[in-house]
Order: C-alpha cells, then sequence, then structure tokens
C-alpha cells in the first residue's frame, strides 16, 4: 500500500522501549513524529537519535511527541541507548520501537509488503529504505513524508520549521514562502479575497502580484 499526505497513518500496535503501544491511541491529541533507522548501532543513526533527544523539548513545546523505530529487538535499543548518550551527550527518553517482524517497516510503505523474513540476518543494506520520517497531525492524517539516504544525516531543525509552517497554517489562512522562519512574513492563501484579508488583516499587506500578498505572521 502506497502512502500520501493526507492518508490516515497506519495504527498499529507494538513493543517500545516504554513497553507496548498503540499507536493512536499514543498519539492522542498531539501531533507526532515518526522516524526510522534500519539498524541499530550504525553511525549515521547514532548521532540522529541524539540529537532528537536534545531537541524534544522544543517538540513538546509544540505539543509534539517523538517516536523512533528500528528494525532491531526492543533490547538492542537499550543498549544502543548507551552508546547514543556516550557519544552524543543526551539521554533518549523518547520511545523506540523494536519492529522485529518488519510489520510496521511494511505497513508504512518503506519495505515492500512482501517482504519476507525477520530482522534476523539482515544488514543496513538490506534495510537502507527504512530511513524515513513522519509528521502526524492530531487527526491522524499524514501531513509530511522525507525519505534519506544512510550516508547522509537528516535535518531535524528542518522538521522543527516545517512542524512551525504547518501548525501555524492550519489555523490561519496563509501560506509560509521559501526558506521562512517562525515570525517572519507569510502568504495569504489565494482563496482569500482583498476584501475578506482587509478583515482580518486591517494594517495591510504587501502585494507583489494579485496572487503573492506577503503580510506578517499572524500572532
Amino acid at each position: 500500500m502506497s502512502l500520501r499526505i493526507n492518508d490516515t497513518a497506519p495504527d498499529f500496535t507494538a513493543q517500545t522501549t516504554q513497553g507496548t503501544l498503540h499507536f493512536h491511541e499514543w498519539i492522542g491529541d498531539s501531533w507526532a513524529i515518526l522516524f526510522s533507522h534500519p539498524k541499530d548501532f550504525t553511525p549515521v543513526c547514532t548521532t540522529e537519535l541524539g540529537y532528537m533527544a536534545k531537541l524534544e523539548p522544543e517538540f513538546a513545546k509544540r505539543n509534539t511527541k517523538i517516536i523512533g523505530l528500528s528494525i532491531d529487538p526492543v533490547e538492542n535499543h537499550a543498549e544502543w541507548a548507551k552508546d547514543i548518550e556516550e557519544t552524543q551527550g543526551a539521554t533518549v527518553h523518547y520511545p523506540m520501537i523494536g519492529d522485529t517482524d518488519l510489520q510496521i517497516a511494511k505497513l508504512y510503505n518503506m519495505l515492500p509488503a512482501d517482504e519476507s523474513g525477520t530482522s534476523e540476518g539482515r544488514t543496513a543494506a538490506t534495510n537502507a529504505t527504512v530511513r524515513s520520517v513522519f509528521i502526524i497531525g492530531p487527526d491522524k492524517k499524514i501531513k509530511l513524508m522525507l525519505t534519506y539516504p544512510m550516508t547522509t544525516g537528516r535535518n531535524f531543525d528542518e522538521i522543527l520549521r516545517v512542524l512551525d509552517s504547518m501548525q501555524l497554517t492550519a489555523k490561519h489562512k496563509v501560506a509560509t514562502p521559501v526558506n521562512w522562519k517562525n515570525g517572519e512574513d507569510v502568504i495569504i492563501v489565494p482563496a482569500v479575497s482583498d476584501a475578506e484579508a482587509q478583515d482580518v488583516y486591517p494594517e495591510g499587506w504587501k502585494t507583489l502580484k494579485p496572487y503573492l500578498r506577503l503580510v506578517k505572521q499572524p500572532s
């Protein structure tokens, strides 16, 4: 099954470093970030997990939960967490899923649905496509999907930026321009007429083209 933005995120029950977890129930009324790893004790992923541990308070401020996934047993994750703390100077407090039967990777289209076997004997190379990030909204819909190569560390500052944009645009009829950062001007969406915009933004806006109107970020 292929997944697209605005599809309902597949629900699942999984074993994690924090016990059995029912995904949609765990998300509750929060946003969620699910990010996956091809195997434990891999160098790039070690740096990523540590950085996400450092960023977790920022995501918490945005009502967003973090959960990791790796195709290895949960017991391995606990040992890996020690390496992450030692080398990255950060303790992983968010749950890590042990996807030993590959079922969640298949659900999220990171591995083919007919992929056989378990985590036993698999390598990072055979799991290379399990390098994705999903942002999921409180409505349980997929808001973003990204997949990275194994040799390139993910930019989680960018994930935080995108989350800020999506949470803003979910509340206001605006979009965010290229390289936008929180606090910068935003775009009034074309569906909003000038008359309607005048009611919302009485202080006015800057019109570059009739379809491109810049305004201060709503509070």
